[in-house]
């Protein structure tokens, strides 16, 4: 289920994230002072503007009575939905967050908590429908900067991503493509895996 995401200004997705970042990589909440020194603001009374913005768009809960008493709420709890990448030749990944998926309906209860590594992006073009990647599929990624032989990876090359088998050949690295119609991509110093596409979602709708 797509939870839709209420419009923020730059900063305040920046603020967001990096609160859900500390939640699930260090499992307690920053302190007003920790976001503070994260982005340079001079007065803490910045911070609180900026918690006050997301409490009201209903992203946290915020206790005053707490040293680390920011939750998040299921709106901003799940898996990032950031836009499209394409599947046929590079295409810029859109930045915005259009939303959040839940991780327990795609996880189970017991993958929830890995939700802090993984990203969804929407995808466009039909150079992997050999592999069952379709135009407007919606692919789950972990985030990793390595990938095995074989491994199907979202890679940005240039700043555009894409959505490709990573392949070994002769000491070089190839991002091929499941469709005989197009070519595969040879890897560069432009060319960098940003992580691994670990399932499929499909709408039938």
């Amino acid at each position: 289920m797509l939870i839709p995401m209420v419009t923020l200004s730059a900063k305040q997705k920046q603020v967001l994230e990096f609160i859900r970042q500390k939640i699930y990589g260090e499992h307690c909440a920053p302190t007003i002072r920790e976001i503070a020194g994260r982005f340079g603001f001079s007065s803490t009374g910045t911070v609180r503007d900026y918690l006050k913005a997301l409490q009201k768009k209903g992203y946290v809960a915020v206790s005053a009575s707490k040293a680390r008493a920011i939750v998040l709420t299921d709106a901003a709890a799940g898996i990032p939905l950031v836009g499209r990448v394409a599947a046929g030749r590079p295409q810029l990944a859109l930045e915005d967050v259009e939303g959040y998926l839940r991780p327990d309906e795609l996880l189970g209860p017991t993958g929830a908590g890995d939700a802090s590594a993984l990203f969804a992006l929407r995808v466009k073009g039909e150079s992997m429908t050999g592999k069952g990647i379709l135009d407007g599929d919606t692919v789950i990624v972990r985030r990793q900067s390595r990938a095995d032989d074989g491994d199907i990876v979202v890679a940005l090359i240039a700043d555009e991503a894409t959505v490709k088998t990573l392949r070994r050949r002769h000491n070089r690295l190839l991002l091929e493509p499941a469709n005989s119609r197009y070519k595969p991509i040879a890897c560069d110093e432009n060319t960098a895996i940003i992580g691994k596409v670990i399932r499929v979602l499909r709408n039938y709708v």
